[in-house]
Parts: structure tokens; sequence; C-alpha cells
């Protein structure tokens, strides 16, 4: 069944313009691209819910539905971590040295070898990536089955490891957390993605672009602002065996606050967008979005119309 017509109950947005100023911290020192959730050839799932926790694989890059000169995730080594979606409760159970991968021209290209540890590894079937498998962890405790993996550049997560005290970061499971700092991962400089792994409520936000004809469009993206101000990019696309149809979609979320940071883009400008609430708003926009419910189906929709040049 068509999501578009399965779920019809929309949540209310409240919505601002955030400054530039506030904008900039909120993504500050992030990296370029996007991270996402696969099995191991790359594959997606279905609204980001995998069978079981063995499934789940990191992968990375311009991200899906992204056009062909959209950037990838800057090249270096990175460590990743499994939390709750709150960050508040680490979930990975191995020291952070065996979570460390490498990525080269924008993708991942392989695990840092640690003395065995290191993660099992796949292969995209689309673009000859590497993909990281993200077991072990343990289960979530969200009600909703949430997990949100996060990752870093290793050299921002020793610097936050250092600020909790601990100076041998990649050595332990868990350096700590302090306000604004999850375990060595502070949010302003982290990619993360949620997913679920179990069958339960679809609740997600989904963007979708037209032209000043009505013609939906592909490959336009959205930055997406989590609950504790981490970031990911996402693009509109069509992919009906997943039941996407022509949107940048962010699915898997948790209850709180996201941000949908709208922007202009190469060969277009945004001329208005109109939110959930059927307000409409002129410009590039940062609708905020209330999540209170986790409990049904619930898919937020935001339409963005853009004049081409």
């Amino acid at each position: 069944m068509n999501r578009i017509t399965r779920k019809q109950t929309l949540v209310r947005a409240v919505v601002g313009i955030l400054t530039l100023g506030l904008t900039s911290i909120a993504t500050a020192h992030a990296p370029s691209g996007a991270i996402f959730t696969t099995l191991a050839d790359g594959s997606e799932v279905n609204f980001n819910q995998f069978p079981n926790k063995q499934a789940v694989y990191l992968d990375g890059g311009p991200g899906p539905g992204a056009p062909q000169l959209a950037a990838g995730l800057d090249d270096g080594t990175y460590v990743f971590q499994v939390t709750d979606p709150s960050g508040k409760t680490l979930l990975s159970t191995d020291p952070a040295g065996c979570r460390q991968f490498t990525v080269v021209d924008g993708v991942i290209s392989g695990v840092v070898p640690n003395g065995g540890c290191e993660h099992q590894i796949g292969l995209d079937i689309d673009h000859g990536a590497v993909t990281v498998q993200l077991f072990p962890y343990n289960d979530t405790p969200n009600p909703g089955g949430v997990y949100k993996v996060w990752v870093v550049r290793v050299e921002d997560f020793l610097a936050g490891c250092a600020a909790l005290g601990v100076q041998n970061g990649l050595n332990i499971v868990d350096a700590g957390k302090a306000p604004g700092n999850c375990h060595g991962f502070i949010p302003a400089h982290c990619k993360t993605d949620n997913f679920k792994v179990k069958q339960c409520p679809i609740v997600e936000i989904d963007t979708r672009f037209y032209d000043s004809n009505g013609a939906i469009l592909d490959g336009l993206g959205v930055t997406w602002i989590d609950t504790i101000g981490a970031s990911n990019k996402k693009f509109s696309y069509l992919a009906p065996l997943l039941q996407v149809w022509h949107e940048a979609h962010v699915e898997a979320i948790e209850l709180g606050v996201h941000t949908i940071v709208i922007e202009d883009g190469p060969g277009y400008t945004i001329n208005h967008v109109r939110l959930p609430d059927g307000t409409v708003k002129n410009g590039p926009q940062a609708v905020t979005v209330h999540i209170n419910n986790l409990k049904k189906d619930l898919t937020v929709f935001i339409d963005v119309v853009v004049d081409l040049q």
C-alpha cells in the first residue's frame, strides 16, 4: 500500500527561520555528505526497519538520491557509535578503536585494523564502496525501538574524549558523558542516522520538491538536524519498492524537535515552502517539527516550490 495513502495523519509543525549564526553552530565541523544504514550489500530497507541487529551496516557518501556532483564524506579516518536516540545510553559494546573506518574519494574504503576486533565489512553493489557492520551493540531502551548511529572524524572524537578527561579514548568502550558531549561524540561535529530493529509504527518527515509548473523533482536536498543537534543530508528520489515517492525522507525518528533546513542549491532557488499545517513561507526556511507520538504511523510532509535557473 502506498505510504501516502496509508499514513494520512500529520503533525503540526512550529516554524522559524534560524539565523545564519545558529545554523552554522548546529552544523559546525560536521563532515560533508551523508551516512545511512543499509544491508551488507548497500541495499536500503523499507522505513529503516531491519530484521535483526546483525543485519545493520553503515554506508556513506553523497547519499541515496543525491545528484552526480553531490559531495561525499570528507576523506579521512572516522569512528562510529550506536546509542539510544537521546545519546545518553551507549549501546556499542566494544572499544572505540574497533569501530574505526576510512573514507577515500568520498565513500567508505575499509575498516582500520585493530588486532582482529575490527568490524565485519560488506560491499556496496552500487558504487563499490565498503559497508561496515554496526554489531555488536546492546538492545535500545527506547520504547519505539529506535537506535541512533553516529559518525565523527577520529581527531574530533579524541578531542571530545579529552574534554571528558579521557586521553585514551580509542582504547576504551565509553569515555563518559557531559552536556553537549555524548561519549566523546560532540553532536555538532557528527553525522547521525536512525534505524529500527523491530516492526513498529513508522514515523517520518518527508520533503517534496516541485518546479513552478508543479512537476515533482528528484535530487534536491535538505539538511536534517536531529533532536540533539547532529545533522545529516537527505535527497529526494524515487524508489517504489521502498515506498519512497520523490521525497527527501527522514525515517525512524525519535520524540522531540527536529529541524529540516531547506536552502537554495545548484541550479535552483527556493520560491516558497508549504508547511504541514498549510502555512506558506517564502524563500529558504529552517522548519522545526515537533514529534510527540511514536505509537502510530505518522508522516509529516513539507512541500517546496523552487525556481529553476
